[in-house]
């Protein structure tokens, strides 16, 4: 198993990252895509065209989630799941997805931008101030387990 160690530690993070990634965007859509209707994927055309990029984006959570859930599966079956570094790949890709939404979809790419019609500077601090403690739980939680060898709670 020594030899293998590095390659399922790599594994349990990326499960992890692609499930955050998935789980983030999966929010992002539910809550302020369709519950809240702040805003679309891609505003910058037509409202039909701002629906179908949601689907995109909601088609590509659920393939992100479910395909780590695959890998997931997988390492469980080898006895080789350690969840607190899957977890820090969670908390990692949720935190990567919202920055990178934060930071180049609302500002730099401006697709879209949280809300409209209000001051957007609370709304985009909180939004990637949520993504920077995300981010730092994560790498933490990561450091945590690479001091401990990886299998802390296998």
């Amino acid at each position: 198993m020594n030899g293998n160690r590095k390659k399922y530690a790599s594994r349990n993070l990326w499960s992890g990252v692609l499930f955050g990634i998935g789980l983030m965007a999966f929010v992002d859509e539910v809550v302020f895509h369709q519950l809240l209707q702040w805003h679309h994927f891609y505003d910058l055309s037509t409202t039909t065209v701002g629906v179908f990029s949601d689907g995109l984006l909601n088609a590509f959570a659920w393939f992100a989630a479910i395909g780590s859930l695959f890998i997931f599966a997988d390492l469980r079956r080898r006895h080789a799941l350690w969840m607190m570094k899957w977890g820090s790949g969670v908390l990692m890709g949720a935190g990567g997805f919202q920055l990178f939404d934060g930071l180049i979809n609302h500002k730099l790419l401006r697709v879209h931008q949280i809300r409209y019609g209000v001051d957007l500077l609370p709304y985009d601090l909180a939004w990637n101030i949520g993504a920077a403690v995300f981010l730092i739980a994560g790498f933490m939680l990561w450091r945590r387990t690479a001091k401990r060898g990886g299998q802390s709670d296998a």
